[in-house]
C-alpha cells in the first residue's frame, strides 16, 4: 500500500534529507586514500547524532552501522569495517537519517583521489541517469517512466542495470511500498500522486548485469568483478515539481 505523505510529513521528511545530506557532505571530505571506511562510518553517525537524529540504518534487524560502503565492483550494502582506501578507487556510499519518525535514504559513488577516465565516465553515467530519473517523478505519470529513464540512460552508455536492486518509498519506514525498478516502460506501473516520497536508485555494473552476495550475509558484488555503481536520492511529488529531499552537490 503507497502512503502518501502530508504537505507537513514532507517538511519533516526534508529536515531529515538535510540531515542525511550533511553528513554525506562531511564524508566527502575524508574520502581519499589511506582512509578505512570504517572511519567514514563513525563521522556519519557523529553527524547525524550533532542534528538530534538517527542513523536510519541502524534500524534495519540485524545491521550495526550507519552507512554501507562499496568499492569498485561491490554494488550494494557493504559492510564498512576495514577496507582502506586507494588511489583510483571509487567508493559508494548509502546513508539515512531518521528524524521525527520519517527517513531519508541517500547515496553517491565517489572517486577516491585521481581515477582513470574511464571511471569518471562510468561515474558521471550514473549521476545523469539520477538527475534525469528525478525530473520523471511528476504527478499524473507513473513509475515506469522513471524506470525506463534510468535504464535508458544507463544503456546508451555502454552499462547494465541491476535487474534484482530496486529504489523504492519512504516514509515511516525505510522501505515502503512502491517498488522504483531501474529497468521498465513508460506508461507502466503504479500512477505517481501528489505526497508520494521516493528513494529514486540508479544501481549499475561497467560489465555485466549480474551480481552475486558475499560472504557476510549483507555486501553484494558483481559476478564478472568489473565495476558498480550506485546514485540515489529521496524526492517528492509535489504540485509545482518533483523536490529532492536530500539534495547533495558534490
Amino acid at each position: 500500500m503507497i502512503y502518501l505523505k502530508t504537505k507537513e510529513e514532507i517538511k519533516i521528511m526534508a529536515k531529515a534529507g538535510q540531515i542525511a545530506a550533511s553528513a554525506l557532505r562531511q564524508i566527502a571530505k575524508n574520502v581519499r586514500p589511506g582512509v578505512k571506511v570504517n572511519d567514514l562510518d563513525k563521522i556519519a553517525d557523529e553527524k547525524i547524532k550533532s542534528f538530534g537524529a538517527e542513523s536510519s540504518f541502524k534500524k534495519v534487524n540485524g545491521y550495526q552501522y550507519t552507512i554501507c560502503t562499496t568499492p569498485n565492483d561491490w554494488v550494494v550494502h557493504g559492510i564498512p569495517e576495514n577496507y582502506v582506501l586507494k588511489e583510483g578507487d571509487i567508493l559508494g556510499v548509502d546513508l539515512g537519517a531518521y528524524f521525527e519518525g520519517f527517513h531519508s535514504d541517500l547515496a553517491y559513488t565517489f572517486p577516491v583521489g585521481k581515477v582513470s577516465d574511464e571511471r569518471r565516465k562510468f561515474l558521471a553515467t550514473g549521476e545523469k541517469a539520477l538527475q534525469a530519473a528525478v525530473k520523471k517523478v511528476k504527478i499524473g505519470g507513473r513509475i515506469g517512466d522513471i524506470s525506463e529513464t534510468i535504464q535508458h540512460t544507463v544503456e546508451r552508455a555502454g552499462y547494465s542495470v541491476v535487474k534484482e536492486l530496486v529504489g523504492h518509498g519512504v516514509g515511516r519506514n525505510l522501505h515502503e511500498d512502491p517498488l522504483v525498478p531501474g529497468i521498465g516502460k513508460k506508461d507502466t506501473g503504479e500512477k505517481i500522486e501528489e505526497g508520494i516520497v521516493l528513494a529514486v536508485e540508479v544501481i549499475y555494473n561497467q560489465g555485466k548485469p549480474q551480481v552475486q552476495l558475499l560472504p557476510d550475509g549483507w555486501s553484494i558484488a558483481t559476478k564478472d568483478g568489473l565495476l558498480a555503481g550506485l546514485f540515489e536520492t529521496t524526492v517528492a511529488a509535489t504540485k509545482k515539481k518533483p523536490l529532492v529531499l536530500t539534495k547533495y552537490v558534490a
